[in-house]
């Protein structure tokens, strides 16, 4: 990936996990973007973080018991255009497949995060897998899976060897070393509030890029570079941008 990954899109600047703030990191010379992506109830697959509408919508709801004509019903970025100006208003949870051909067209590459929330891994998973077969982010080398869930990487990887995938943690655990080789990951990606120098150090040692989510400020951002850090998820690639360009 890149030193700077855009967190959701650019999150503090557009609507988190919309095409708009997709389309606002590209605007900010972002190469690479991360957007979570989740289940409905009617099996379709959209962009999303929470389990529920509530927090970055007009709507209320879990995910799991809605469908896709229900959610694109609601506005994703009217609550963000209250803090942020209107020019946001409208916006629609975008499907999957949006998603993947709007980051192809503009050239970008996508860290896809698959995220759970009650989920089946084996059924999610299963149908993201399905959605990227043959898509040309996959071919051509710029699109990396993501996930906390040990059980969704090890699936990615009986399934899909090909993608690359790479193991979130939020706290590095004692067996990290032994959770990444089980799936083949090329990547570890840590919480940097939560990560010593020394950790790092051992994981870079061991042979493995280490991406710091989410890093919004630039002193933080020059810190984690100095230890060997690859890259760093951010809402702000602005500022992170300014301080390590």
């Amino acid at each position: 990936m890149s030193a700077i990954i855009g967190h959701r899109g650019a999150a503090k600047i557009a609507p988190e996990n919309t095409l708009a703030g997709i389309r606002t990191a590209y605007d900010k010379g972002v190469q690479w973007v991360e957007i979570d992506v989740i289940l409905l109830g009617d099996g379709e697959l959209v962009i999303h973080h929470d389990r529920t509408l509530n927090r970055c919508t007009d709507g209320k709801g879990e995910l799991l018991s809605l469908t896709l004509p229900e959610v694109r019903k609601v506005d994703a970025g009217v609550l963000f255009a209250s803090f942020h100006g209107h020019q946001f208003k409208g916006e629609k949870i975008p499907t999957l497949r949006e998603a993947l051909n709007l980051i192809h067209s503009l050239d970008m590459g996508l860290n896809l995060e698959i995220k759970m929330h009650k989920h089946s891994p084996e059924e999610l998973t299963t149908r993201v897998l399905d959605q990227l077969q043959g898509h040309p982010l996959v071919e051509d080398g710029k699109l990396i899976i993501s996930s906390f869930d040990h059980d969704v990487l090890v699936i990615c990887k009986e399934k899909k060897p090909e993608i690359p995938v790479g193991h979130l943690f939020e706290k590095l655990p004692a067996n990290w070393l032994e959770q990444v080789k089980r799936v083949s990951a090329i990547t570890v990606h840590s919480n940097q509030k939560l990560l010593m120098k020394s950790q790092a150090a051992e994981v870079i040692d061991a042979g493995y890029e280490l991406y710091c989510y989410t890093v919004n400020s630039g002193k933080r951002a020059v810190e984690l570079m100095s230890w060997g850090v690859s890259g760093v998820f951010t809402d702000d690639p602005e500022t992170i941008k300014a301080a390590l360009l």
